[in-house]
Formats: C-alpha cells, structure tokens, sequence
C-alpha cells in the first residue's frame, strides 16, 4: 500500500537535504566551536603574553613510542578534543537540591536553537554536479525562507528560555541571578538588533537571505560597494547609515551571545559561574557549545548581510588576473565556482569569529547599569534614528 508514495518521493532532493544538513551542522559547525576554543585559548594567550595549550597531542607514548605525535607540528592542536573527552567521561553529577527536570531540559534549550539558525544561511552559491548525473544545480542553503533573518532572530530568542530555565531549576542564588540578568539584557539588545538592520532590507527590497548573496557578488558588498551599481552615488552615500546599522548590530550580537565585554550573566568575579554554576559535564559543554554556535551564527549573519556572504571580494579584478568565472551565474556556476563561494564564506565566518576572540581578550566587563543604559539610551534611539536616515537618503539618492 506504501508503493505508490514512494514511487513518487525524490529520493535525490531528499538525499541532498539530509547531505546539506550533515555538511553543514556536523562537519562544520560543530568542528568548528572546538576549533574557535582552541584559537581562542591560543590568542588570549598570545594577548596576555604566554604560552596557551602547547602539549596535547596524540599519545603515542603510552603505545611504547618515544613522544607524542603533534598533527602538523603544532602543540596542542588536539586540545579541544582532549577536553571533549573530558565532558563526556567526567561524572554527571546533579545537586540534590535542584528541580531535576527542568534542570536536564535546559542545555538542550539552549544549544538547539543556536544550531537550528543555521538553516537559512546560504554557505555557498550552488553546485553544479551534472557529472554525477544530478540535472539541477544544488542550492548550497538548507531552507531558502523569504524570511530568513526573521526566522533567524524568532529562533535565536528562544536560547534565552535555556539560561532562563538553567537559572531557576538550579534552586541557587547566583545562577538565579545570572538567569535574571541574560533576560534583561536579551530582551533588552534584540530591539536593536533588529531595528538595525532594517537600513539593510530597505536597501535590499527583500528578506531572503540567498538573494542578498547574489546581488551582493553582483554589485559590491554594502561595506565595500567596488564593482557593479556598488559604485553608483547612491550606494557610496548610503554607506553612512550601513555603518552604523554594522556597528550597532555587532555590538548588539556580542550581547545576544553573553560575550565579553557583555557576559553578566555568568561573570565569575560576582556571580562565581552565572546560570551555568550548578552544572557539570556534558551538560555543561552544552552551554558553551549553544554559546559558540550562536557566536558561529552571528558571524555568519553579519558575513551574509553586510560583507557578501560568499561572494568573493573584488571579483572582476581577480577574473582579469585569473582567467576563470568566479562569480555567481545561476544555473551556469562551475562547480570550482561553488567550492571557491563555499570556501569565502566560511572564511568570512572565521575571521569574524576573531575578531569576537579579540575583543573578548581586550576589552574589560561593563557594569549590569551601563550595559542597559546603551541598549536603551543608545542603541535603541540611534537604531531607530538610522532608519529615518536611511529612508531620508534613499528618497534623495534613489537606488537604481
């Protein structure tokens, strides 16, 4: 009875779903939170003027050989690994006196939605694999909503019922009080984030986060409008107000994180560890995997819409040089054109996880009263002010 509707499934589209789904969650996000604590213990090291994690590497030692093998002849390379092993072996311990259910439900409320945001961002152009026989060219984004940064945010502001939730179920004062803070400053820093980009959809037209790639490698990035209708007045006038909905909105995904210089809600010198205090093992890398995969998230967010996603800087210059088409032509894309947009974005992706490391490593904690203070007497009316800005700049100097 079951023939007929699997005759008419497409087992090959289904296939490649499931494809972009492993690719993109197991084999990069993930790898890529060990990879990030790994950089980010080696330049807080260097910032601070020591050594960082030097040692770990694969213990050939206790095979009878005389040292460690170092994997590229880099020292501690396999430092992350080493310490999810740790996690995973260490003793779950759970305190008597919390509220057990919700104390296990609140680490898995606080990774998943970080994670699930990654569906609509578009990681690459398209691949064209008519080699093996696949007719159409593969679109290199899970779910390609018209909505994507609106599905992104509603996403992302459910991580904050996981901290909520970590913070109550602990039954302890300083993780109550961390849970309480991560609300106040969430809710607080999501009005400018998302006024913040509103400059960006006026001048789009659109919310689909694909097509914004696409007209980005056509006409110049909106922080670097070099080629294309990018190097009209209108589009160098308008960078005004792109720059300041970029700086708003990555100093507001630094808070939407808990990142340094805005981590009040686990900062050890007051609250010991914040809502993640009563937390052990596995459950506890689970907080610092949803942290990470949201900081990877974020990265990936400003990459897409304001530095190109994955189009390649510069391109009609680097085609003058290379004799080879590097930017996107849908439906005619080579496919070393698709690995090479792949390749950009996520290098994009971890430049920007850098500069989160360095600002993390350099700029002290504020003060709970001066965080609020700029999410509400800062942020908020010079996001909203930008918005008229850009609507005043866009009737003066209309777009093409």
């Amino acid at each position: 009875m079951f023939t007929p509707l699997l005759a008419n499934l497409d087992l090959i589209a289904l296939a490649v779903s499931v494809g972009k789904i492993v690719f993109l969650t197991f084999l990069v996000i993930l790898p890529l939170v060990s990879i990030s604590v790994y950089f980010e213990r080696r330049i807080s090291a260097v910032i601070q003027d020591r050594v960082g994690p030097n040692r770990v590497g694969v213990p050939l030692t206790l095979l009878g050989f005389k040292k460690d093998w170092q994997p590229f002849g880099i020292g501690g390379l396999l430092q992350a690994a080493a310490d999810g092993l740790k996690f995973i072996l260490k003793e779950d311990f759970v305190p008597a006196h919390v509220r057990t259910f919700y104390y296990w439900l609140a680490p898995c409320m606080t990774v998943v939605p970080a994670l699930l945001t990654c569906v609509v961002l578009p990681f690459g152009s398209e691949l064209n694999l008519s080699f093996l026989g696949i007719a159409e060219p593969i679109k290199l984004v899970i779910a390609d909503l018209s909505v994507g940064p609106l599905f992104t945010f509603a996403i992302a502001s459910l991580g904050v019922y996981g901290i909520v939730l970590a913070g109550w179920a602990s039954n302890s004062k300083y993780p109550f009080l961390g849970g309480v803070r991560a609300s106040a400053q969430m809710i607080s820093y999501e009005i400018s984030l998302g006024l913040s980009i509103i400059p960006v959809l006026m001048i789009f037209g659109e919310l689909n986060l694909t097509k914004m790639s696409a007209f980005q490698d056509a006409n110049g990035w909106l922080l670097l409008p070099l080629w294309g209708e990018g190097l009209s007045v209108a589009r160098w006038v308008l960078l005004i107000p792109i720059t300041i909905s970029f700086v708003i909105f990555t100093v507001s995904m630094f808070a939407e994180t808990n990142r340094l210089p805005f981590d009040l809600a686990e900062c050890e010198t007051e609250l010991v560890a914040g809502y993640h205090t009563e937390y052990s093992s596995m459950k506890f890398a689970l907080f610092f995997m949803g942290e990470y995969a949201a900081m990877i998230i974020g990265s990936g967010m400003a990459v897409t819409l304001f530095l190109g996603g994955w189009s390649i800087p510069c391109w009609p210059l680097l085609e003058k040089i290379i004799p080879l088409q590097l930017h996107f032509s849908p439906g005619d894309t080579p496919l070393y054109t698709g690995l090479l947009h792949v390749a950009t974005f996520f290098a994009k992706v971890f430049a920007f996880i850098v500069f989160f490391i360095v600002i993390r490593w350099t700029l002290p904690r504020f003060r709970f009263d001066q965080l609020m203070a700029l999410g509400w007497k800062v942020f908020f009316e010079l996001a909203l002010a930008n918005v008229f800005f850009t609507a005043l700049l866009m009737w003066w100097f209309p777009l093409k």
